[in-house]
């Protein structure tokens, strides 16, 4: 990571400029949705070692689920020209539409509550979907509330892991846990979808 987005960097920026330090601290978890390559849990961290929990949260929090809102409606605008052909003709994209469309509202929630899913590619098929602009808002407000609230306790109280062991212990179980558990997620949902395509085929040539 570059330096200028380093903890201690923003943490400098926020202490000596809050305005300006408040508004990057909002700025960059809303970029991330743009940008996925960028670390979001780093800003979410930085927030929280910055602003304390609850304001880092919120700045997190509210970041996320503009960014992420925003890729959603300029993708539901804009998905279906020439210029995103590219990604929207892929037959794993197609697959996630079907699968998203078939769902609704739980499954999409947890696998976004979990970090490691990539939120990005789930905007964007989102996007695509025909799932109500309401119920996506609803959606990502509720799992990124979830998701940034664990990051954001963690990163409140850094030094805490190496004082009290027992919740670095912690922790890294509960990471392993949402890792495997979003694996387990998205794994099950893939063979549902393949099951429910088998069943078209099947009716389509009967």
């Amino acid at each position: 990571m570059p330096d200028w987005l380093s903890i201690a960097s923003f943490q400098e920026i926020a202490g000596e400029h809050r305005i300006i330090g408040t508004f990057i601290a909002l700025l960059l978890p809303m970029i991330e949705a743009f940008l996925p390559f960028l670390p979001l849990a780093a800003f979410v961290v930085a927030n929280a070692t910055a602003y304390g929990l609850w304001l880092g949260f919120l700045l997190s929090w509210g970041g996320a689920v503009i960014g992420s809102y925003c890729v959603f409606l300029i993708i539901r605008k804009y998905g279906h020209n020439r210029f995103f052909g590219f990604i929207t003709n892929r037959p794993s994209i197609q697959k996630l539409i079907r699968w998203v469309e078939m769902q609704g509202f739980t499954p999409l929630f947890i696998l976004l509550c979990f970090p490691f899913t990539p939120s990005s590619v789930v905007n964007v098929v989102a996007g695509l979907s025909n799932l109500k602009k309401k119920s996506y808002l609803l959606t990502i407000m509720s799992a990124k509330f979830v998701m940034i609230l664990v990051i954001s306790w963690i990163g409140s109280d850094l030094q805490s892991l190496i004082t009290k062991p027992w919740k670095t212990v912690l922790i890294i179980i509960a990471i392993l846990i949402m890792w495997l558990g979003g694996k387990w997620v998205e794994k099950n949902n893939a063979k549902k979808m393949e099951e429910h395509l088998r069943n078209l085929n099947k009716d389509t040539k009967e």
